[in-house]
Formats: structure tokens, C-alpha cells, sequence
């Protein structure tokens, strides 16, 4: 036996070759089972993953349940610049508004966030559909089964995030604070 075949990789390590391989984001109980673990030994094992690709180029993301391996945002740049892509569209303001009502109350409806916005947002949800920032998740139970739309993995990733408790705090209150503050000013 060679010595590298002799060589035992950490959990970790055994962890970051299974995501690495993985053709899309995975569960950890996807990944107990393919290393015959509990799932709880596995949360252990990600943890220490993490800690230890925040020093490097690659993240982990989370997002609904699952995991992947990513490049580091700060990354961003200099990735498209390698790989040829045009510098990543600017949003605007309408798909910002539409993105943080739905980051924030995921899963929400069409007529929800109209509500919220004040105006149809039709063209602004086809849009973030087609960038692969939103995704349908099922339909609610009220008149008409609307459908549900919540984030993507990409959205995460467009954003520089790891997983959707990284957004800021939403403060409303503080918010509408500042916003009759204006309006008297």
C-alpha cells in the first residue's frame, strides 16, 4: 500500500471532497449517509470545514437546508475577469425593493409584495426569475393558489452572502422613524 492510500483525511477534508464533487447544493443528511455518520457529527464536521476555508478563496453557503462550496466574494472580480464574463448586471431599484421584500418574508406572494410596493411588480419577478436570483416554492393555500416565490442560492451568492442570517437586521420601526422625519423636514 502506497503511503497516500494509507493517509486518513479529517472529517472535514472528507467533507470539503464530497462538496466539491457535489453537482448541486446538498443536505447534510445526504452527506451523513454517503460517509456512514450521524447527522449531528456532520454539523461538527461543517463548522470546522468553515472556519477553516474563511482564510481561503472558497465559502461555504447554506441555504433552505443545503450546502455547497463557493468561491469568496471578495473573489467576485477577479473571477469574471479570469473566466471572460461581463461584469455582473446592475439591479434596479424596483428589483432591489422586489429582492429585500422577499429575502425578508420568504415565502411570499405576488400579491404580497405588490401590496408592500404599491405597484405591480409582474416584470420585476420575471426578471429576478430569469437572472436565477428567485425561484417559485410552492403555492399558498389562499383564493386562487398564488404562487410562492423565495430566494436562490445565486441570490445569496450575487449578494456575497453564506446563508439568508447574514442580511441586516430589519428594523421597520426605526425605518418609518426616518421616513416621517423627511417628510416633516
Amino acid at each position: 500500500m502506497s503511503d497516500s492510500a494509507s493517509i486518513e483525511l479529517s472529517l472535514a477534508a472528507s467533507l470539503e471532497g464530497l462538496l466539491f464533487v457535489a453537482a448541486a447544493p446538498v443536505t447534510p443528511s445526504q452527506l451523513a449517509v454517503a460517509l456512514d455518520l450521524k447527522v449531528s457529527e456532520v454539523e461538527k464536521g461543517l463548522e470546522e470545514l468553515e472556519s477553516s476555508l474563511s482564510t481561503r478563496g472558497l465559502r461555504l453557503q447554506r441555504h433552505a437546508g443545503r450546502i455547497q462550496i463557493t468561491t469568496a466574494p471578495e473573489l467576485a472580480e477577479a473571477v469574471e475577469r479570469f473566466l471572460g464574463l461581463e461584469a455582473t448586471s446592475r439591479l434596479s431599484r424596483a428589483a432591489l425593493e422586489t429582492l429585500a421584500i422577499i429575502a425578508y418574508q420568504q415565502p411570499v406572494t405576488r400579491p404580497m409584495i405588490d401590496s408592500v410596493r404599491g405597484v405591480n411588480s409582474d416584470g420585476v419577478i420575471k426578471s429576478l426569475l430569469s437572472k436565477g436570483l428567485l425561484q417559485e416554492v410552492g403555492r399558498s393555500e389562499g383564493p386562487g393558489r398564488p404562487i410562492l416565490y423565495g430566494t436562490t442560492p445565486q441570490f445569496l451568492q450575487h449578494f456575497g452572502l453564506n446563508s439568508l442570517v447574514e442580511l441586516p437586521p430589519l428594523n421597520l420601526q426605526e425605518q418609518e422613524t426616518k421616513d416621517v422625519s423627511l417628510l416633516k423636514g
